[in-house]
C-alpha cells in the first residue's frame, strides 16, 4: 500500500501511475492510472481488466477532500447539554424505557431537538450522519401518541427500505410495552402483508415514497389521516429521485399538520422543499463540518505495476481491519468483488439491489453480529444504517458526489468511537 497526503494539490508518489484531473462537472470526479477515460479498469493501477468499474459519472471531488486527520478527542470542545433525558417532560414510561436502553446524556441534536418537538413546532434538523437524529424525533413523537393513542397518527418516510426497518425496531425497542402499534411499509417485501396491517389502527406508519405511494393509489393508505409527518434523510430522498412522490404524499396531508424534516446536508433544492412544506420552522444545526472529526480520512495510491484487488486484500488480512465496509459503484461490480474476496477466504457479504430483501437484511444481521469481516455494498448502504463498530470504510470506486462520500465514510467513527476512511485512487 502507498499512501499520500494531500496538501494543495496532489504529489505523484515515487513509482506511482500519473493522477489525470479532468476540470469541469462532466469528468465525474477524476481518471486514475492516466490516459483517455474509463476503459473497464484495465489501466495502469487500476483493477484487473475483466473487473468492471463502470463509466464515470457524477461530479468532479479533488483528492484533497478526501484527507483529512481525525481530531484528537481532548482537543475537541467538550460538548455540554442543556438536559438530560429525565429533565425532559415525557412521559414516564417514556423516560423509563429511554433510561433502560442506556440513554443518559442527550447527543447535540437530540438536546437541541426534543424540547421544539415535544412543543409542536415545526423543525429542521441537520447534523452529521451517527449523531442520533432519530431517537431526536422518535422520543418526542412517542410521548406525543402517548397522550393520544388512539387518534394520534404519525408517517415517517425515509429512503431506503433497511433505514425503514432500523426506525421500526428502534420504535419498538422504545415503545415497548405501551401497547403501540407501528408498521413498515417499503418495497420487496409483500405487500399483501402491509395492506393487512393496515387494516389495524397504527400509531406509526414508517415507508419509503414508492410503496407509500402505491398504498395510498390502491386507497389503503390514506395521508388525511395523519397530522404528524417527519421527512427523514430528505436530501437522500432528492438524490433519489423520490421528490414527485413526496410532494404527492404531503398534498393529500391535513394543512394544519406538524412536519419534522431532518438532513444531513442542505442544498438549494433542499431549501425549497423546506419553504414548501414546512411552516415557521425551528432551525437546529449541530453540523461541526461536512464530515466527523472522529473519522481519520486518507487515500490509497496504487503503485506502479501493483493490482488494486491484491492491495485491498493485503489491506484486509490487517488485524485491525476487524469489521470493514466497502462500497463500490455498480450492482455487479460490488457482487463480483464479494466473491472474489471470497475466493481468497475472507468472510464476506454483499447487499446491493439484485439482492433480494431478506438477502439484503440477512447480510446486513451477519455483519452486525460480526460473523462476516467485510461487507461490500453500494450507496445503498450509506445512509441511515446504524451499524455499530464499523473500524474502517474503504471506497474501492470512487463515489458519484461529495455529499455521496460523507454518508459513506459515516458509517465509521459513530458517536464518540474512532473511524478510518480509505479512499482508492
Amino acid at each position: 500500500m502507498h499512501t499520500n497526503r494531500f496538501n494543495r494539490r496532489p504529489s505523484r508518489p515515487s513509482g506511482s501511475a500519473p493522477l489525470t484531473f479532468s476540470p469541469g462537472a462532466r469528468s465525474g470526479g477524476f481518471r486514475p492510472g492516466g490516459g483517455g477515460g474509463s476503459r473497464g479498469g484495465g489501466g495502469r493501477g487500476g483493477a484487473p481488466r475483466n473487473f468492471s468499474r463502470g463509466p464515470m459519472v457524477g461530479q468532479f471531488i479533488h483528492p484533497s477532500k478526501f484527507v483529512n486527520k481525525a481530531v484528537i478527542t481532548e482537543e475537541v470542545e467538550h460538548f455540554v447539554p442543556e438536559h438530560k433525558f429525565d429533565d425532559f417532560a415525557i412521559d414516564a414510561r417514556l423516560k423509563a424505557s429511554v433510561i433502560a436502553k442506556g440513554y443518559a446524556t442527550p447527543t447535540p441534536i437530540q438536546d437541541k431537538s426534543i424540547p421544539h418537538i415535544l412543543k409542536g413546532q415545526d423543525l429542521v434538523g441537520i447534523a452529521n450522519t451517527g449523531t442520533g437524529k432519530t431517537a431526536a424525533f422518535l422520543i418526542p413523537l412517542i410521548n406525543k401518541v402517548l397522550q393520544n393513542p388512539t387518534k394520534e397518527q404519525v408517517l415517517i418516510i425515509v429512503p431506503t427500505r433497511e433505514l425503514a426497518i432500523q426506525i421500526d425496531t428502534e420504535f419498538k425497542a422504545f415503545a415497548k410495552g405501551m401497547k403501540m402499534f407501528s408498521v413498515c411499509c417499503v418495497g420487496g417485501m409483500s405487500i399483501g402483508k402491509q395492506i393487512g396491517a393496515l387494516k389495524y389502527h397504527n400509531n406509526f406508519v414508517i415507508g419509503t415514497p414508492g410503496r407509500l405511494k402505491d398504498l395510498i393509489d390502491r386507497k389503503i393508505l390514506k395521508p388525511v389521516n395523519f397530522k404528524t409527518i417527519v421527512l427523514d434523510e430528505a436530501d437522500r430522498m432528492l438524490d433519489m429521485g423520490f421528490v414527485a412522490d413526496m410532494r404527492f404524499v404531503m398534498s393529500l396531508m391535513p394543512k394544519d399538520r406538524h412536519t419534522l424534516f431532518f438532513s444531513a446536508t442542505i442544498t438549494s433544492e433542499v431549501e425549497r422543499l423546506i419553504k414548501e412544506f414546512l411552516k415557521e420552522p425551528v432551525r437546529i444545526s449541530v453540523k461541526t463540518g461536512d464530515t466527523s472529526k472522529n473519522v481519520d480520512q486518507d487515500v490509497v495510491k496504487v503503485a506502479l505495476g501493483k493490482n488494486k484487488f491484491d492491495v485491498l486484500h493485503d489491506l484486509l488480512s490487517q488485524k485491525d481491519f476487524s469489521r470493514v465496509l466497502i462500497f463500490g459503484r455498480t450492482k455487479h461490480g460490488v457482487e463480483k468483488l464479494s466473491q472474489m474476496l471470497l475466493q481468497k477466504g475472507l468472510k464476506v457479504e454483499s447487499i446491493h439491489g439484485n439482492k433480494n430483501h431478506g438477502k439484503r437484511q440477512q447480510a446486513l444481521r451477519s455483519f452486525k453480529e460480526g460473523t462476516v469481516q467485510v461487507l461490500v455494498a453500494t450507496d445503498v448502504a450509506a445512509r441511515g444504517l446504524d451499524i455499530p463498530d464499523v473500524t474502517h470504510v474503504i471506497n474501492f470506486d470512487i463515489p458519484a458526489t461529495y455529499d455521496d462520500y460523507v454518508h459513506r465514510i459515516g458509517r465509521t467513527g459513530r458517536g464518540d468511537k474512532k473511524g478510518k476512511a480509505l479512499t482508492f485512487l
